[in-house]
């Protein structure tokens, strides 16, 4: 777990604005969330299609890979070095080693490539963080390659906004309590927002905080869930425009 952590610029007195009470401490997830990461995946995965047409039609590569990432979670973890580790060995095992060293030269690049991607922000995400830096605690909780991530906070100009970064190797209800026990005050006043239930819904619910669910267009296989029927403490926007309000209505009941 790589932590990042500032002496918390919004002291009452500082900026002269406090938090309501119910929550002190928000976390934010980063890629789909606050900025464009999925697609690149899928655009990768469509030349890796195209690279192995002649061994093997696209829908069948599709699930073999998608299971070599999941066997390979435990070891390479997730992000970009592990999704290119995938797509070679499933190009090994597809081609009964046959794969063409110029077919594993391109795969090399088509990862390379995606670690130097352009930063774009998603709508509405500078402005959902300005409006509540002041008021809360602002975490950014991310999980992924080191380097990588890094690289995205320097490019999306947003780094300055964040109380505290977290970087890790996945998210879970202990990884959730630890986080905004040492950042703020405990699970019970912390919200998570995110666009996987799985990794950023759930996991803070369960820990005893809120989960705010914010879908994008673009998911990964391995981050559905379905949500909760019904729960106090989730909300789900179109959008996080609309941040705000579920915020309000948060610290105007007694959850």
């Amino acid at each position: 777990m790589a932590v990042y952590k500032r002496e918390p610029p919004h002291e009452k007195g500082e900026s002269g604005i406090e938090s309501m009470g119910q929550l002190t401490t928000i976390g934010f997830d980063a890629d789909d969330t606050l900025w464009q990461n999925e697609q690149f995946f899928r655009m990768t995965q469509e030349r890796f299609a195209a690279l192995l047409a002649d061994y093997t039609d696209p829908s069948h590569l599709a699930d073999r890979l998608l299971a070599a990432e999941k066997r390979n979670l435990g070891a390479y973890g997730f992000g970009v070095k592990g999704f290119t580790l995938s797509m070679i060995e499933t190009a090994i095992e597809v081609t009964d080693a046959k794969v063409p060293a110029s077919v594993i030269r391109e795969l090399v690049d088509a990862g390379r490539e995606m670690l130097s991607h352009p930063i774009e922000l998603l709508p509405h995400a500078r402005e959902a963080i300005e409006a509540l830096a002041g008021r809360y605690r602002v975490l950014l909780i991310t999980k992924g390659d080191l380097l990588d991530q890094e690289r995205k906070l320097a490019q999306s100009g947003l780094g300055d906004l964040f109380d505290g970064v977290e970087i890790v190797s996945d998210k879970t209800p202990g990884i959730y309590a630890e986080i905004f026990a040492r950042h703020g005050d405990g699970t019970a006043s912390a919200m998570m927002i995110g666009n996987s239930l799985k990794s950023d819904v759930l996991p803070a619910i369960e820990a005893g905080g809120w989960g705010t669910f914010v879908p994008h267009d673009l998911t990964w296989e391995l981050e559905h869930a379905d949500a909760p029927e019904t729960h106090a403490r989730y909300n789900e926007l179109p959008h996080l425009g609309k941040l705000g309000a579920v915020i309000a209505a948060i610290e105007e009941s007694d959850i």
